[in-house]
């Protein structure tokens, strides 16, 4: 902003000195209106046109004509400006002082006035075409960008469906066998335990195959959430899920008197709610058969509307019989990173008696989309960090995985 203008004033006061007149009042005028060419190129340029022909100045009218170039006038535009800067330029100051017969002399001078009209409108087209040129380029790389990620949410897309239908082939036939043996069983023995055992295993089987009928169609979907797909478990079946467990829970809801109203907790909260008593439960009947289990569900302090999930597991009985059901080794953190995205928190770690507890604690509130919550590491879950397992012997943990009565959620009860 401050070059033009001092360039324009060096050249006002080198062709026409320090000493006051018309000259160099219109030359300085020419110079000191060159901060608003951009804001008003056309009436800059005009404004600067009687410092080139009373004063005899050239930076401050060229430099206005090259930004009324940059700012996009059009050909009829430069094409009216380019000749009143070189008549300002050819026809001196007064007129009267023009000599017709000096045809030498006034070639030169019209050739010299055509080049200082031309070479601003010529560099101020160019710089014009090469700001052009970099915005299209801009959208260039920004287009291929939205094609990459389009193509790559395609081929998650492609990859979730595949992965749904091996699932579905997998699981499901696997499941369907369950639930017709049991039902044989249901049919065919006359013991009134055995009966009732066949019937349950029969509905859980139908339930987790109706659960898996679910996450296939969400499988199945490329982005977006799909509320449509469920009915998703919220914390009212909390207490079917505890009787359907098959362990010794005691289930203890805490009054929340800082509660939201009517319309309760969010959706998200209640479903990680109960995603994190469900896992907590399967991983006790893997490590820690015969324990006793602890579920509180209740508000973090009183007055707080949000909500707080504590599983606490005793040591495991040693003469229960140790299932052997796979793990795989994800569990907890996916119920970390559900936590964390809901802004709230998530522990787990051993307990002195050689049990194990799972804490998370949710807001009330619907968090931002950022996220406010962090996640405090539990103990002893550093790679290579030794751990007690239920026997009480030292163990390495790898991360993600848990000793004792805790290994990775997600894994299939």
């Amino acid at each position: 902003m401050a070059v033009p203008v001092l360039l324009g004033v060096a050249d006002a006061l080198l062709v026409n000195g320090v000493s006051p007149g018309p000259a160099l009042d219109v030359s300085l005028l020419a110079a000191g209106v060159l901060p608003f060419r951009r804001r008003f190129p056309l009436a800059v340029f005009l404004a600067t046109l009687p410092g080139i022909l009373i004063g005899y100045v050239w930076f401050a009218p060229m430099i206005a004509l090259y930004t009324v170039a940059v700012r996009g006038a059009g050909p009829r535009l430069l094409a009216l400006c380019a000749p009143l800067l070189a008549a300002g330029h050819f026809v001196p100051w007064p007129v009267s002082d023009l000599e017709p017969t000096a045809y030498r002399e006034n070639t030169l001078t019209l050739i010299d006035s055509c080049v200082t009209a031309v070479v601003p409108i010529a560099l101020g087209l160019l710089t014009r075409t090469r700001r052009e040129l970099a915005d299209r380029v801009d959208d260039l790389v920004r287009s291929r960008a939205r094609a990459d990620q389009l193509l790559a949410d395609q081929v998650v897309g492609t990859e979730r469906a595949r992965l749904a239908r091996e699932m579905h082939d997998v699981v499901a036939h696997q499941v369907s066998l369950i639930s017709l043996q049991a039902g044989a069983v249901q049919i065919s023995t006359d013991d009134p335990r055995a009966r009732e055992a066949a019937r349950t295993i029969r509905e859980l089987s139908v339930r987790t195959l109706d659960e898996l009928r679910h996450m296939v169609g969400i499988l199945r979907k490329a982005v977006g959430d799909t509320p449509d797909l469920t009915p998703q478990p919220r914390l009212a079946d909390l207490p079917r899920l505890i009787a359907e467990s098959a362990l010794d829970v005691t289930y203890r809801a805490d009054p929340t008197p800082g509660a939201p109203g009517p319309e309760g907790r969010p959706e998200a909260v209640e479903r990680a709610a109960y995603r994190t008593v469900q896992e907590a439960l399967t991983n006790v009947r893997k490590h820690a058969p015969g324990a006793r289990v602890e579920v509180r569900v209740g508000a973090p302090r009183p007055g707080d509307d949000g909500l707080l999930v504590e599983i606490r597991n005793g040591p495991p009985d040693a003469a229960a019989p140790a299932p052997g059901l796979p793990g795989g080794g994800h569990g907890l953190i996916g119920l970390r990173e559900r936590a964390q995205s809901l802004g709230g928190t998530f522990t787990a770690h051993p307990t002195e008696d050689g049990g194990f507890l799972v804490r998370a604690a949710f807001p009330g509130h619907r968090p931002s989309a950022t996220g406010a919550g962090g996640c405090r590491p539990a103990p002893d879950r550093r790679p290579g960090s030794p751990a007690p397992d239920h026997t009480g012997r030292p163990g390495t943990v790898p991360f993600g995985g848990l000793p004792g009565g805790m290994c990775a959620a997600g894994d299939p009860a």
